[in-house]
């Protein structure tokens, strides 16, 4: 049984995202312009609260869409978010599951893999590589981006988001120390302030991240013969070749 990471973290996970994802829109919806949905889904791999699955369907607004993702407490934002749409409703299928897990459709139009590369580990990776290779349509973009560390090291506590709603603000951070010859671990610690500044909860996980650099990540795609290159934010477009 796959493990919830966002347990007990999700409920913070899509408000301290949109910024992330709003910087992401430009390169993202540039790679997927080159998607052919006539044919075969757009595969969201690791969907989360679904902020890049609403992005696929605004984008390719005909597609159908198959959005991945393990997590319950994630799955249940972007069901919500599907349910309040009678647009995405008919287009857009939930999967719970990792995608290590479970097998894609036949043919695929395009894939999204935001902000999940560190979930898998090497042998992870390339499998997911050649599967996708088989499935996806001549010139069909797979999408996926960087995140640090680029290498296994040390990153000191570092503050990444705050957000006020209401009489709350919610501020989240982290760090990451060496946990192998691939891995570190992330330690997330998510806050919540009252109006007096006070800390009146504090959450804190820890869970591994596989590390993987710019060219481990093009050596592995090109040794499953996709094309592919970094671009804007350590976005990655690749296609199949050959």
């Amino acid at each position: 049984m796959t493990v919830d990471l966002y347990a007990e973290s999700g409920e913070f996970i899509d408000v301290f995202s949109r910024d992330a994802w709003r910087a992401f829109r430009p390169p993202v919806v540039a790679a997927l312009r080159r998607a052919v949905p006539a044919q075969g889904p757009i595969l969201d791999i690791g969907a989360g609260s679904g902020l890049g699955t609403l992005l696929v369907a605004e984008t390719l607004p005909t597609a159908e869409i198959v959005a991945v993702e393990p997590s319950p407490i994630l799955r249940a934002v972007l069901l919500s978010r599907l349910a309040d749409s009678e647009t995405l409703r008919p287009n857009v299928t939930v999967v719970a599951a990792g995608i290590q897990d479970w097998s894609p459709p036949a043919r695929l139009g395009g894939v999204l893999a935001m902000n999940m590369l560190g979930h898998l580990d090497p042998a992870q990776r390339r499998t997911l590589w050649a599967d996708l290779r088989e499935r996806l349509a001549p010139a069909a973009p797979l999408i996926v981006n960087l995140q640090p560390p680029a290498e296994v090291t040390t990153i000191p506590p570092t503050p990444f988001a705050s957000i006020t709603i209401g009489g709350r603000t919610y501020q989240g951070g982290g760090e990451a120390r060496p946990d192998g010859a691939d891995t570190v671990t992330w330690t997330m610690s998510y806050r919540t302030l009252g109006q007096d500044g006070n800390v009146e909860r504090e959450v804190v996980v820890a869970y591994p991240w596989h590390v993987i650099s710019a060219t481990e990540l093009l050596d592995e795609l090109a040794e499953a013969s996709f094309t592919a290159s970094v671009g804007e934010l350590d976005v990655v477009l690749a296609t199949p070749h050959g």
